[in-house]
């Protein structure tokens, strides 16, 4: 755990800020990047083409995920086949179903039989990840992103579930698992004894990747003074 660069993990930033994407661009440990409607509406983005090419062209070839916003799966697969023309390094996200709870199943295996590197997307569950698995195409590179942190705010220990994904998606080969929404930087080392292939984070997560190995004794000391000074910067007093 002393290295962060012995994991065999890629990490991925999940983000819509684009100072923010600059700035975690400019790290080489960085092998991807994530986006989703959320995080755009969050960061004020109002162009969506705009700031997909702009990201774009911050991120340079590496793999960046856009996700479709239509909830009907014609009008999704309109949008899938746009934002793929965008770029060759894009993954077009597809959640695993629309706000019904119908499957995307079907629209997922036209899609990767056509040749759209997919990024399905929201999925909690094993029996998601062995359907989506059967309907991807063998030739086409996909990933599917189980949200293991929101497993775990459920209460549930999301490490056997996902050691267990990857065994699932053997079947096929050009299928990477992401670990998506992690809490603590703890979970790039549980996704990494697990095999997952991508672990994708938010930057405040990715900026603790310099407290990796660091001393104890001497954090313990840095958390001290940080009290410390902060009581003296707001000039508290308790005896008068």
């Amino acid at each position: 755990m002393n290295n962060i660069k012995k994991l065999n993990i890629k990490l991925f930033a999940d983000g819509a800020d684009l100072a923010g994407i600059k700035e975690i661009a400019a790290n080489p440990l960085v092998k991807g990047f994530t986006t989703n409607p959320t995080l755009m509406r969050k960061a004020g983005v109002v162009d969506y083409k705009t700031f997909a090419l702009d990201a774009m062209r911050l991120t340079g070839d590496r793999p960046i995920s856009f996700e479709v916003f239509a909830d009907d799966f014609n009008e999704m697969e309109k949008q899938a086949l746009e934002i793929a023309r965008w770029g060759g390094n894009i993954y077009v996200k597809i959640p695993v179903t629309n706000t019904k709870g119908e499957s995307s199943h079907a629209l997922i295996e036209r899609l990767s039989r056509a040749g759209v590197k997919l990024n399905v997307t929201a999925l909690l569950t094993l029996d998601q990840v062995r359907s989506v698995t059967e309907f991807l195409a063998a030739e086409t590179p996909a990933v599917i992103s189980v949200f293991a942190g929101r497993i775990a705010d459920t209460g549930r220990d999301p490490i056997p579930l996902m050691a267990e994904a990857v065994r699932i998606m053997k079947a096929r080969p050009k299928a990477e698992l992401i670990w998506a929404s992690p809490r603590e930087l703890l979970n790039v080392f549980q996704a990494d004894s697990v095999g997952c292939h991508i672990i994708t984070a938010t930057n405040d997560i990715l900026k603790k990747l310099s407290l990796v190995g660091k001393n104890l004794d001497e954090y313990s000391l840095d958390t001290v003074k940080m009290f410390y000074n902060d009581a003296m910067a707001a000039g508290y007093s308790i005896v008068t």
